[in-house]
């Protein structure tokens, strides 16, 4: 296409990019607001011109400076206004070029879709499923930001969907490459905060203006020429030097040196170099604020039609808390709550809500930042592996009779066990149900009217105190909190699916109810020595018959309307039994004593020379119990489950209930009575001797015990008979050994003497004949020791072979 040779007033903007060349060409004359004549023909690459708006006009400057990068060519850019009308005339060597800026510029002039949160599903395991939806027409593209730490899960978890034969374009993120590599990537490094020196020194050969201070010693105050480096210098301060840095610069009248603290301003005269400076600055700036990131969702398709985008990222934990309402003449009643959180900076305006009671694995892993492997070495692995006062239930079976408040037997429920929550039954209908609000309060009237209904008596009369106690006696009023959620199944998790839609502001909370039944229960005292040595607790025995999973979570528990006490329950499943206390019993004592424990033998056996003894220990507590107050009492006692320790209980009521850690005792208490309740338990200890021919006194031991029988007790006894056998020819054998020796010893003295003695002493002679005699006597012994020695031997191996051999 031809080039324009008039200007117009509206905004152009003209890019040449010259490969191999390093200066600008003068297209325009400013001046004059027109093209020179004849510089146009001297490139030697083909020109276009393509229409952009502002907003094309950016993308191309980006797209083309990248492109510059790449390829290590330097780019010239030059601004012009009032050139060539609504268009941008672009020199350079490849159409693919052109091709990037029309459809980036295609794709920039989008209009953006809003898609606001229609679903949130929470989780106790810290995260948050989301799903946003909403209509788009054509292609289109949607802006979302979230916070930095929320990018991983975002890239792990995504699902997008475009209906009516649409299709996802593309997802395209704010990159995260570390802040260093990217400032090393400019002309002008600015990492490990550069000094002045260190920046100028970096731009050795580029030509730079300065502007010096007022008053520099032998300088003008201006500057133009060429960096040629930095040096230390050491110049005259006074009476001493000082080392200064010096920037050396090659000027039009030759070369200079310029002490860097006089100077006052450099600007670099290339302008590449002056973008590359702001863009490395740039950089900087936006690394500070990394709390946001941008994600662009691209959508294909024509006409409108629902897209959808569906994420997993981090969230608070949804909370439960329950009020627990306990009445003389009713059944505790269940109130739970659930608390949530908007942690996000978006309104929640009508969402459909749901809350998962399950422990999913989740695991974070770094998809987001930029991973970077020594190629010349082994690679690494580079993700990381999956690293992704309460009561515990019993593990028996609950199939029993269902007791209730006051510890009788509901045949009604009992038959029903199977279906807990059946249509008609009390569990099913909760406390919203109409035609039971109408029995539940005595004297006509439903409940809230009942329980409104002011006193007659006036203050000061003895009949306000008692119409106020009264009141305070009545069971507090629920009818007018209902369930919130349907509760159901979802696979092996429990979910509480929000019957209305939901709206929360950003950054907020709420409390959802989400339980409101009935449940199963019997009063108890629980007495644990570990938790309180004197005096149980008063808790409640009770049988999640709501229908729902229960949630961890604290229970505030009120007597009538008054506050009784705070307690704590682990994760109930729905129709399983489990005990929560809520304040201590004073009326009520324990005093747990230990019996003396006893050890007795049980069996003495005998197999192939080893002895296995069987001892029984046995050990019992006696609980002694008080029951000061003026109700009976139902006291379940926890004692330690020693079961792992081989132990078992004996003479003892068996427990109701056994957990890992637990067994617990239940036994009635009337009032004003006092009992003993004894837990008695046994172990077989058994220990094993393997007998040898050293253990003579262990052989006398297990002959006196009365639990040997006879036959083991003779074979023992025939034992000790090889024994002395062998110890009386070991006594001999030493008796030998000892004269050997002695007479050895006697030589050795003998013939010190004769070397001593002259050979015409009588005693000489006498020495001889000693000698001699003790040499046969020698002779003797050695012949005896001999079969000793042998006769020793055959009976310590029949002594040990007979050991090894004893059975009974």
């Amino acid at each position: 296409m031809a080039l324009r040779e008039k200007v117009d007033s509206r905004l152009a903007v003209i890019f040449v990019v010259t490969l191999g060349r390093r200066h600008l060409h003068p297209l325009f004359d400013i001046s004059r607001g027109m093209i020179v004549p004849g510089v146009a023909s001297t490139f030697p690459i083909p020109v276009y011109s393509l229409p952009l708006t502002r907003k094309a006009i950016w993308a191309v400057r980006h797209i083309i400076g990248d492109f510059a990068m790449a390829t290590k060519k330097w780019l010239l850019m030059a601004p012009v206004a009032g050139a060539v009308g609504l268009g941008v005339t672009v020199g350079v060597g490849a159409d693919t070029l052109l091709g990037a800026v029309d459809a980036v510029a295609k794709q920039d002039v989008k209009p953006t879709v809003t898609l606001p949160i229609t679903r949130v599903v929470l989780f106790n395991s810290g995260v948050g499923y989301f799903s946003r939806s909403g209509e788009v027409v054509d292609d289109a593209r949607v802006d979302l930001t979230f916070p930095e730490q929320d990018i991983n899960d975002l890239l792990k978890s995504m699902v997008l969907e475009d209906f009516n034969n649409g299709r996802i374009a593309a997802v395209s993120y704010d990159s995260r490459e570390p802040i260093s590599r990217t400032l090393s990537s400019f002309a002008i490094n600015l990492n490990n905060n550069p000094t002045f020196a260190g920046i100028v020194s970096q731009m050795r050969g580029e030509r730079v203006d300065v502007v010096l201070t007022p008053g520099a010693a032998n300088q003008p105050g201006k500057l133009s020429g060429v960096i040629v480096g930095v040096e230390h210098q050491k110049v005259a301060q006074g009476s001493t030097t000082v080392e200064v840095e010096v920037l050396n610069m090659w000027c039009a009248e030759g070369l200079r040196s310029v002490k860097l603290p006089e100077i006052q301003q450099l600007k670099f005269a290339n302008p590449v170099i002056e973008s590359e400076f702001r863009r490395a600055l740039d950089v900087l700036a936006l690394s500070h604020d990394s709390q946001k990131k941008a994600v662009q969702l691209h959508f294909a398709g024509e006409g409108k039609r629902k897209v959808q985008v569906d994420y997993v990222i981090e969230a608070p934990i949804w909370k439960t808390s329950y009020r627990l309402v306990l009445s003389e003449k009713e059944k505790p009643y269940l109130q739970g709550w659930a608390m949530v959180e908007n942690p996000t900076d978006e309104d929640w305006a009508g969402v459909k809500m749901a809350l998962i009671s399950g422990r999913p694995i989740s695991f974070k892993m770094d998809l987001y930042n930029p991973l970077y492997v020594d190629r010349p070495t082994v690679e690494p692995e580079l993700f990381a592996s999956l690293r992704p006062v309460t009561y515990r239930g019993g593990f028996k079976s609950q199939n029993g009779p269902v007791i209730n408040y006051y510890g009788l037997v509901r045949p009604e429920i009992s038959d029903n066990l199977g279906a807990p929550n059946a249509p008609g039954s009390d569990a099913f209908e909760g406390r919203s149900g109409a035609a039971k609000s109408k029995s539940l309060r005595e004297g006509g009237g439903n409940e809230e009217t009942n329980r409104l209904r002011p006193s007659e008596g006036k203050p000061g009369d003895p009949q306000f105190a008692r119409d106020f106690a009264g009141e305070l006696g009545k069971r507090i009023g629920t009818g007018t909190v209902g369930n919130a959620a349907t509760a159901g199944a979802l696979g092996d998790f429990f979910q509480y699916t929000i019957d209305h839609p939901v709206s929360l502001a950003r950054q907020k909370s709420a409390m959802l109810p989400i339980v409101g039944k009935d449940v199963e229960g019997q009063k108890v005292s629980i007495y644990n020595q570990n938790v309180q040595k004197t005096h149980p607790l008063l808790g409640l025995k009770f049988k999640n018959t709501s229908g729902a999973h229960l949630n961890q979570g604290p229970i505030t528990v009120f007597e009538g309307s008054v506050y009784a006490g705070d307690t704590r329950v682990l994760d109930v499943q729905p129709n399983e039994q489990r005990l929560v206390s809520y304040a201590i019993d004073l009326g009520t004592e324990v005093d747990p004593q230990n019996g003396p424990g006893t050890q007795k033998i049980t069996s003495v056996k005998a197999v192939r020379g080893i002895i296995t003894t069987n001892t029984k220990l046995s050990v019992e507590v006696k609980y002694r119990i008080i029951n000061r107050s003026q109700t009976d009492r139902t006291l379940l006692i926890e004692h330690p489950n020693r079961t792992n320790q081989q132990f078992k209980l004996v003479d003892t009521e068996k427990p109701v209930e056994d957990t890992p850690e637990l067994f617990r005792f239940q036994t009635p208490v009337k009032a004003g009575e006092t009992k003993t309740f004894t837990v008695k338990e046994e172990k077989e200890i058994a220990s094993i001797v393997t007998l040898t021919n050293s253990q003579e006194g262990q052989i006398r031991y297990f002959i006196s015990l009365a639990e040997a029988s006879p036959e083991l007790k003779q074979r023992l006894t025939a034992a000790l008979v090889l024994k002395g056998t062998w110890d009386v020819t070991q006594r001999e054998l030493s008796q030998v050994v000892a004269d050997l020796n002695r007479l050895n010893a006697d030589q050795d003295r003998i013939r010190k003497n004769l070397r001593e003695t002259p050979k015409e002493a009588e005693v000489y002679q006498t020495y001889l004949k000693k000698l001699s005699d003790q040499e046969k006597e020698i002779d003797t012994l050695t012949t005896k020791q001999k079969k000793l020695m042998s006769d020793e031997f055959s009976a310590r191996k029949k002594y040990e072979d007979y050991l090894a051999n004893i059975s009974d």
